[in-house]
């Protein structure tokens, strides 16, 4: 069941007939992090501009930790980013009245400093715009003129926000802690661990949703009772009427229908939507009862997912190469799933 669940979303425009292999080196595969913060240049914590290739963000941190002779809690980053890929994120690492260690003694294959600079405050988890992606897939087929055309139904309707598969773990491994998490509640678990199962929890369930509003056509259209959230805000109001002019603020992106975030409390949306969300949620039950039992509360999370900056051009040789920023929390993978068939995930 929950292969199916996880596998079996609806796709926006039917699956795609293109094909294409990703990652075969991990350059094909680029992630530059988007700040919202200028460090100060001053202050006891230093940031650093890092690269890493290969590699795990969480090591990258460990390595961090271990040359400055700190705590792990006194390394910190805004976002997990990829492991088989090149990617550019900020660090930061707690050091007061102490000089930073020479950084370079780092650089290496899978890693190096960029830069470093002091700030007065600790990087908090989602500190970030988004991310730049740059992809290149190889040993590509199918028509182009298809190609153009997916490129310009994402630039003008998005693609359905799905949580990306990298969200429930190798295997489902992080769905099968949720669910043992949930037979047994006072099952002694580590905190982080814990809590990555209630998000792919949540996930699952948001995504389900989700695909129902796309089988029925409705992900990027409001129906009687939604959630419709601002862009680029968690404020959300509900969509008692609908008319013209909720339909093009619609068209112009200004808002966005939501799904759940299930927890406790009474859902916010009303009519048609409460209607399906409740439909779609029923098969989950156990799953509804053991968010609510860990203490998490509703939320929202917006259906459709706007891609900003996409190019695609078709190289010399035949690779297919993308670019395109997406905001923090969501997947490059929900974008590649509505244009390509990939293997290589």
């Amino acid at each position: 069941m929950l292969d199916e669940a996880i596998h079996s979303l609806a796709y926006a425009q039917g699956r795609p007939v293109l094909r294409g292999r990703l990652r075969v080196t991990p350059e094909d595969f680029s992630v530059t992090e988007l700040p919202c913060v200028e460090p100060a240049g001053e202050g006891e914590h230093v940031w650093l501009w890092v690269r890493k290739r290969n590699e795990t963000t969480p090591r990258v941190a460990a390595q961090l930790a271990r040359l400055a002779d700190v705590h792990p809690r006194q390394v910190s980053y805004a976002g997990l980013k990829d492991r088989q890929a090149v990617t550019a994120q900020w660090f930061s690492v707690q050091l007061p009245g102490r000089d930073a260690p020479d950084w370079s003694v780092l650089d290496s294959d899978t890693m190096r400093v960029l830069h470093a600079v002091r700030h007065t405050r600790k990087l908090r988890r989602g500190t970030l715009t988004g991310n730049r992606f740059r992809i290149v897939l190889r040993d590509t087929s199918g028509p182009v003129d298809e190609w153009q055309q997916r490129l310009g139904l994402i630039r003008a309707q998005g693609v359905p926000n799905y949580f990306g598969e990298q969200r429930f773990g190798r295997n489902a491994s992080n769905l099968l802690t949720a669910q043992a998490l949930f037979a047994n509640p006072r099952k002694r678990m580590q905190r982080d661990r814990r809590g990555l199962a209630l998000s792919a929890a949540r996930s699952l369930l948001f995504n389900q949703v989700l695909s129902g509003r796309v089988q029925a056509g409705t992900w990027n259209r409001a129906i009687r009772g939604d959630a419709m959230q601002l862009d680029g805000s968690h404020s959300f109001f509900i969509a008692e009427t609908l008319d013209a002019e909720l339909d093009a603020r619609l068209e112009r992106h200004d808002i966005h229908p939501t799904g759940p975030l299930h927890g406790r409390g009474e859902s916010p949306v009303q009519a048609d939507c409460l209607e399906l969300e409740q439909a779609v949620l029923r098969d989950y039950a156990d799953w509804c009862a053991g968010l609510e039992a860990a203490g998490l509360k509703q939320d929202r999370r917006a259906l459709r997912l706007v891609v900003s900056d996409l190019a695609g051009e078709v190289s010399d040789d035949g690779d297919w190469q993308l670019q395109f920023s997406l905001p923090a929390g969501a997947y490059a993978t929900t974008v590649l799933r509505e244009l390509v068939d990939v293997t290589g995930w």
